[in-house]
């Protein structure tokens, strides 16, 4: 069979269209993988690291700070070692007050379910996360920040909000915002790109949560289409806080090499200090992907992707406006020091001319209406989640607490690792 397309296109066969297929299902696989993995997967073949971007690249997933990606598994931390955040406020929570009903997303330590709690009746997202897992990796810092981050989003609408956690012996869990809207990148695969009012619009409450989460001193770092969550009405939901850093002031850096490959920066890749602006980078990456299909330097090879964030200049086609072309020529300015929102941070990003037909007090009251409606019917329509988590069976012992009886002593030393992970609001937020 033979699809014939435009002359200037030549032919396109049966084989080379799955060749195609191929392709984009390899490169969805590749997006939904940590960059942990990936780094493992790029380390392994032998091409790759012949190039001498990536062989440097990959001397940076070396620990040289704490904090630093690990490749070599390591024991558990010993009693010295473990991470206190405090008392438990909700030592009383366990597995057994919930149906847990469906896989709706899957991660490197554990899985995200469809939860409804029996007494409350009320439909949760639980991130369920195997500790013996993220201690293996040395993430346990990763998982305590994402649950410091989280405690302090409840006051913004377009960050995913934390009800309460708790632990078992050998799991932590995360109560979450149930938001069954889809990933935009689920939107965006579909859609293959959005024309510019709907990307703006989503862009503009991308960047109303980055400036609050940068108003805490938190920088996010992992802004990616798989993180967008969409809520039932439409409306931005930021997600997944395993990766942000805490305590960086406004002219603060850091140099934790992290992120995902199509979005790490130029002066992550240079192995530089950075700063919040690595996420007006970042949100560059995301609205040229809206609004062109792929992320601005993406290709199949990933050393000459990374050459092409160091080196290639940004190519915009002329299907975009002036101030579509200004707004990420801005973004996408490869010296962080001249790049928007390098002096005002999110306010830059605010009063860009590419802005200036949104009304932000309205916008942060949810008062415009988002250019799609995800259409769901309530909280048991999954029509927005990739079937290969909705498919999957739900582990039994997702909702059992293991016997203390039956506990090895790696399962023990894990127990004693996430001291102060348990959390309930204070009863104040319940009046």
């Amino acid at each position: 069979m033979t699809v014939k397309t435009e002359a200037a296109r030549g032919t396109l066969t049966y084989s080379r269209m799955r060749g195609m297929v191929a392709i984009l299902i390899a490169f969805m696989k590749q997006r939904r993988m940590g960059l942990n993995d990936f780094i493992q997967k790029i380390a392994n073949n032998s091409y790759a690291c012949k190039h001498p971007e990536v062989q440097s690249i990959l001397k940076i997933s070396q620990p040289q700070e704490p904090e630093l990606m690990n490749a070599n598994p390591s024991p558990p931390p010993s009693p010295s070692q473990q991470i206190n955040l405090g008392p438990s406020s909700n030592p009383h929570a366990k597995p057994s007050d919930f149906h847990f009903l469906k896989v709706i997303g899957k991660g490197s330590f554990g899985k995200v379910l469809l939860a409804r709690h029996k007494a409350e009746e009320a439909f949760y997202a639980v991130k369920v996360l195997q500790k013996k897992a993220i201690l293996k990796k040395k993430e346990e810092k990763h998982i305590m920040s994402e649950r410091n981050v989280l405690l302090k989003n409840v006051k913004h609408p377009f960050l995913v909000g934390l009800h309460f956690s708790f632990q078992t012996a050998d799991k932590l869990y995360f109560v979450l915002d149930y938001i069954n809207g889809g990933e935009l990148f689920y939107h965006l695969q579909r859609e293959r790109c959005f024309l510019e009012p709907r990307a703006r619009f989503y862009a503009a409450e991308i960047a109303s949560a980055l400036g609050y989460l940068h108003s805490l001193n938190i920088v996010y770092r992992d802004l990616k289409p798989e993180n967008i969550l969409l809520d039932s009405q439409g409306h931005i939901v930021l997600t997944d806080f395993g990766l942000c850093k805490e305590n960086i002031e406004h002219n603060g850096t850091t140099s934790t090499f992290c992120g995902t490959p199509e979005y790490l920066a130029p002066e992550v890749l240079h192995k530089q200090p950075y700063d919040r602006t690595v996420d007006w980078w970042c949100l560059g990456a995301v609205l040229y992907e809206m609004l062109y299909g792929l992320p601005p330097f993406y290709s199949r090879n990933t050393a000459e992707m990374y050459d092409n964030i160091l080196n290639k200049p940004l190519q915009l086609k002329p299907n975009i406006t002036n101030s579509a072309r200004h707004l990420l020529e801005g973004l996408l300015q490869k010296d962080r020091t001249k790049r928007l929102g390098a002096k005002d941070d999110f306010m830059e990003i605010k009063n860009h001319v590419f802005f200036s037909v949104i009304n932000w007090d309205d916008l942060i009251n949810k008062k415009i209406t988002p250019p799609f409606n995800p259409n769901v019917s309530g909280p048991s329509d999954l029509r927005h989640f990739d079937p290969e988590f909705t498919e999957e069976p739900v582990p039994n012992s997702i909702g059992k607490s293991p016997d203390s009886i039956l506990l090895t002593a790696s399962v023990k030393e894990a127990a004693e690792a996430f001291l102060g992970f348990s959390y309930a609001p204070p009863v104040e937020s319940f009046l």
